[in-house]
């Protein structure tokens, strides 16, 4: 058998590598085993599975692999982050991002290679798609770092939180998506409580109701504007799952439990959707929704004709926001010196939807509604 015929175990749930073993002719118990090996221990060699009988080691090194993506850089920024460049195969690389803070340290891990959808503000999306990750690179991210994070002297803080809001657009990769997260939540393998793990999505509503049946993880949503005629342009996927239906679908997800939040994530564009008009339409919108605002400070990236919203400006929307009793929070910058902040990844993604080349025959600047 080919190296490339083997079976990478980290595709692997609880369940699924339960199901692998019992192919294999052996105990269920195994996978558990092995799991706690692969990911609390970072072993990737089945040589090293001591508790493993020699022929079962024999065998899987025959059958199976331990392969997460392969590290081709890595970034730090002055103010703690890491950003890594990590290749998924011969043409295309993903960025994933460990972010420090005083009391957790959050990875942010890509789900797409590039993105499906447009959102016009997102260096991601400027790049085109290739294809979906699967579990194996999704899971492999955290893997990975954790890895690196355990070889670099005087790093303080290990991953506690995993928020999927890197690279695409993860409920369009839903089950591999999902699997990995298992994997994230896992006890024997990283245990991680579903309240630090968190979903980033535009609104693809149907996977979002699916997503309900099947995992409680936290869910954060790209809202980035107050109204549909605004959001058609900078989040396209709009024009198909407009707010009214996104909002619903939310209070679907966390189902009347008021101790449950949906984050909210909102870049502040200049001229844009910063005016305090657009936060009086946005507390309108969310009044009746348990919900947290991320104001993010918008991240330029080479090409985009948008600019920040000046921090008087942030301020001021902030403060309407509090004032009307929605908990409120501009999200601080971080690792914009290696171009890690949010929005920034870009990655090596081959286009298969050429978007990057329509987009520079049509030239067509986005514009605030109405002006």
């Amino acid at each position: 058998m080919s190296e490339h015929d083997k079976v990478n175990l980290l595709n692997f749930d609880q369940s699924g590598l339960q199901a692998f073993f019992a192919e294999q002719g052996e105990k269920a118990f195994r996978a558990t085993q092995v799991m706690k090996w692969i990911y609390q221990f970072g072993v990737d060699e089945f040589d090293a599975m001591t508790n493993l009988g020699k022929g079962l080691r024999e065998k899987l090194d025959q059958v199976a692999e331990i392969r997460p993506p392969e590290v081709v850089s890595e970034q730090r920024s002055e103010d703690g982050t890491i950003k890594w460049l990590l290749r998924v195969d011969n043409g295309n690389c993903i960025e994933t991002v460990f972010i420090p803070e005083d009391h957790r340290g959050t990875l942010c891990v890509s789900s797409q290679v590039g993105c499906a959808l447009d959102c016009t503000f997102c260096s991601t999306a400027q790049q085109g798609f290739n294809r979906n990750l699967s579990a194996a690179e999704i899971i492999g991210q955290l893997w990975v770092a954790n890895q690196r994070l355990h070889s670099i002297p005087r790093v303080e803080r290990s991953i506690s939180n995993v928020v999927l809001m890197g690279m695409g657009e993860p409920l369009l990769n839903f089950d591999n998506v999902v699997r990995a997260m298992n994997i994230m939540m896992e006890d024997n393998a990283y245990g991680l409580s579903k309240r630090r793990v968190t979903l980033s999505t535009s609104g693809v509503i149907p996977a979002l109701d699916r997503l309900k049946q099947v995992s409680d993880v936290s869910l954060a949503v790209s809202l980035h504007a107050p109204t549909d005629e605004l959001r058609d342009q900078l989040v396209p996927i709009n024009r198909k799952y407009p707010i009214k239906e996104l909002i619903a679908a939310c209070l679907r997800y966390i189902d009347g439990d008021s101790r449950r939040k949906i984050t909210f994530e909102y870049v502040m564009l200049a001229g844009i959707n910063d005016s305090e008009a657009d936060a009086r339409a946005l507390i309108k919108l969310l009044r009746q929704v348990p919900s947290k605002i991320n104001l993010i400070p918008f991240n330029p990236f080479p090409g985009t004709d948008y600019r920040c919203s000046d921090a008087a400006t942030i301020n001021r929307f902030r403060d309407i926001l509090l004032e009307a009793g929605l908990m409120t929070v501009t999200r601080k910058t971080r690792g914009d010196d290696i171009d890690a902040a949010c929005g920034q990844l870009a990655g090596q993604v081959l286009d298969k939807t050429k978007r990057k080349l329509r987009r520079t025959a049509e030239q067509i600047p986005i514009n605030r509604v109405g002006t």
